[in-house]
């Protein structure tokens, strides 16, 4: 039974497995170029259709305030098996781009019941220790989203639309392990009835009124700009580059799948550092090594080594994820317990609202330039750095 298990580590494997379907679709992006005659671009709008989807969704949950109403685990176990229902019928009914970019939009809707709401339960079950705590979580969203790829590796021989399958069957045991937890004993304000307001609901503007959340969102929607739109790149960066011929033994597939996953190894350490600097440090240093990385990938990329390139590139990888659990750790705690579940959902709202743009025109600028698309991820972690500091020093 997972109660006899952490309570942070069974939520965190059902964050690998339900997010397994976020990036099922780029894991067969080749594939699915034939198959429906897409372009680089048409990718990115499925991806980004998935991103529309999650807006949407934490939108309502923001404004609604279901989060703070509703059993999180209830929330979570329906959105998984809808995610699990619209996957599978996007891999084997989506005829066109018109019928994979709804079912891809659904997809995302039901993420939003996902992503948030796993952090919910994070802060549910382990308020002491939040900031590690969702950097596991967080890690494993990050190897959920390597995870297509991984698949794509493993069933190299069987048709695209079985390793999106395994996808939602992964998303499906997601939801039978978050029925069997429920939800922790410090759900909805529980933790510490003083801190409620007294007779007045909260809602998403109170939110933005708390300076440490304001910050901490900010330094969010800078990261965000960044990182959904590397992860989307980073195959296209390898097809293009010298690291394909250079190392033939390893395919685009594998290769992807070591840089996103290096994410989750940026979250773990993060985590822990965080438990000794404290969670600003953490991640305002990630923000910033991820920044300097993709300046020197944009600057070097022809120049460079192909060992570095690859080491540069897992680094970007480990850095690029690594301030997002304690961004989200600084947001939570910068709120009362009863307005967490709101305020979260509301800043993934805005920030993959971001990510929907920078998607776009990254995957649009590389079709006209090529690799040199990455100098659009550049300015993402300057104005969320710059706009941390500036808040807080206010």
């Amino acid at each position: 039974m997972p109660k006899r298990l952490d309570p942070v580590l069974v939520i965190s494997l059902a964050q690998l497995f339900g997010t397994s379907l976020w990036f099922s679709a780029n894991s067969a992006g080749n594939d699915l170029m034939q198959s429906l005659q897409l372009t680089p671009t048409g990718i990115g709008w499925l991806t980004s259709a998935v991103q529309a989807g999650f807006v949407l969704g934490t939108l309502v949950v923001a404004l609604s305030g279901i989060a703070d109403r509703w059993r999180a685990s209830t929330i979570f176990v329906a959105s998984a098996i809808a995610g699990a229902l619209f996957n599978v019928l996007f891999a084997w009914f989506a005829d066109g781009l018109s019928s994979a970019l709804i079912l891809r939009f659904l997809v995302g809707l039901s993420l939003a019941g996902i992503y948030p709401i796993g952090m919910k339960l994070v802060v549910s079950w382990a308020p002491e220790r939040t900031g590690a705590a969702l950097a596991q979580l967080l890690a494993m969203l990050v190897l959920g989203t390597a995870l297509p790829h991984g698949l794509r590796e493993v069933g190299a021989d069987l048709p695209w639309q079985w390793i999106i399958t395994a996808s939602s069957v992964l998303a499906l045991f997601a939801a039978l392990l978050i029925h069997l937890l429920g939800d922790g004993p410090y759900a909805n304000g529980q933790l510490s009835a003083p801190t409620k307001a007294q007779g007045k609901p909260l809602g998403v503007m109170d939110a933005f009124r708390i300076r440490g959340f304001r910050a901490a969102a900010v330094g969010y929607f800078g990261h965000m700009w960044e990182l959904y739109a590397f992860w989307t790149l980073v195959p296209l960066l390898l097809a293009r580059s010298r690291l394909v011929d250079s190392y033939p033994m390893l395919s685009i597939s594998l290769m992807s799948f070591a840089i996103i996953a290096m994410g989750a190894i940026g979250c773990l350490l993060g985590g822990s550092l965080s438990k000794r600097v404290g969670s600003a440090r953490v991640a305002l240093s990630a923000l910033a090594c991820s920044g300097i990385c993709a300046l020197i990938f944009a600057l070097g990329w022809r120049d460079l080594p192909e060992l570095l390139l690859a080491l540069l590139l897992l680094v970007w990888g480990a850095s690029v994820s690594a301030d997002s659990p304690q961004f989200s750790s600084m947001s939570a705690q910068a709120c009362p317990p009863q307005l967490v579940g709101t305020a979260l959902a509301i800043q993934n709202s805005i920030g993959f609202a971001i990510t929907m743009v920078s998607i776009a025109a990254a995957m649009a600028l590389f079709e006209h330039v090529g690799i040199d698309a990455v100098w659009l991820l550049v300015p993402g972690p300057v104005l969320g750095l710059a706009g941390y500091m500036y808040i807080m020093r206010r």
